[in-house]
């Protein structure tokens, strides 16, 4: 998977802070070891990532696969924690989606952008008890002193957020292929989206409230979300696959995959999302 590399370049920033900090204030009288684990859900092709590892010799790798939301190592074993755009995942939808009977029940949407306010608060329930999950497991591995830097999209209104776009336009995309006879309706019914977008607000809340952590600083990160050529183009297509196949593949099974994203690549290439720069 070609997304490895931002988890590389995020390393190397991380590695060259650190070396930097000790130079600067005479902390170490020796060259620091640094032992790096990445970690992602059990079915991610560790074999590409240990692959694709830079050759610079930089520091010890090792793969942990499993959910973030809880214990990964062991206590007092971590000095810095990255979470790199991985926070907004729910780790499942909220179980009142799944209800037919439940005024939070979605049908003919998969996620909470223009739903009904009982969508969107099942949401909004689910994500502080996943925020406290994370924390208090972060809290336990990490020593005293450590730090962790929690990297998430912020929660801006839906139609400035590129990302959020992406996921409307791939419910309309399964919503077209209902209205062929290409996919069960109750099959999109059924399929949610488990992912939600904090406010800084929200977040700096619920880590007031855990008490485990003291905010350090907290800060947008502006980056250019619009793609201007073709080749930007397929890559972040691409990208939006291998990020949500599995996903959809577990819900839809695998004989959809091909087809719904080569409908899904047509829209996004004629919305406007590909020529807007937006913070996401």
């Amino acid at each position: 998977m070609f997304c490895w590399a931002q988890h590389f370049i995020a390393v190397q920033n991380i590695i060259e802070s650190v070396k930097f900090k000790c130079l600067a204030d005479d902390l170490c009288s020796e060259a620091v070891e640094f032992q790096v684990f990445f970690n992602d859900h059990v079915s991610n092709d560790f074999n590409t990532l240990f692959k694709s590892l830079p050759c610079d010799g930089q520091y010890f790798a090792a793969a942990v696969p499993g959910s973030f939301h809880g214990r990964l190592f062991p206590k007092a074993s971590l000095h810095f924690a990255h979470s790199s755009y991985s926070l907004q995942w729910l780790s499942r939808v909220p179980k009142e989606l799944l209800d037919k009977k439940s005024p939070a029940w979605n049908k003919g949407r998969i996620y909470y952008i223009g739903a009904p306010s009982e969508v969107f608060e099942a949401y909004s329930a689910q994500f502080p008890k996943d925020m406290e999950s994370f924390l208090n497991s972060r809290a336990q591995e990490l020593v005293n002193g450590g730090l962790i830097i929690p990297c998430r999209p912020v929660g801006i209104p839906p139609s400035q957020c590129p990302i959020i776009v992406t996921i409307d336009l791939l419910g309309a995309t399964l919503m077209d292929m209902v209205n062929m006879g290409l996919v069960s309706k109750d099959k999109v019914d059924s399929f949610n989206f488990p992912r939600y977008n904090p406010t800084p607000q929200e977040l700096r809340s619920l880590i007031d409230r855990n008490g485990c952590f003291s905010i350090e600083k907290m800060e947008p990160l502006v980056r250019k979300t619009g793609l201007e050529n073709e080749s930007k183009n397929q890559n972040h297509i691409l990208h939006l696959r291998a990020a949500w196949e599995g996903q959809i593949k577990g819900h839809f099974g695998s004989e959809i995959i091909d087809e719904l994203f080569d409908r899904y690549k047509k829209k996004l290439l004629e919305s406007p999302i590909f020529s807007q720069s937006n913070k996401n």
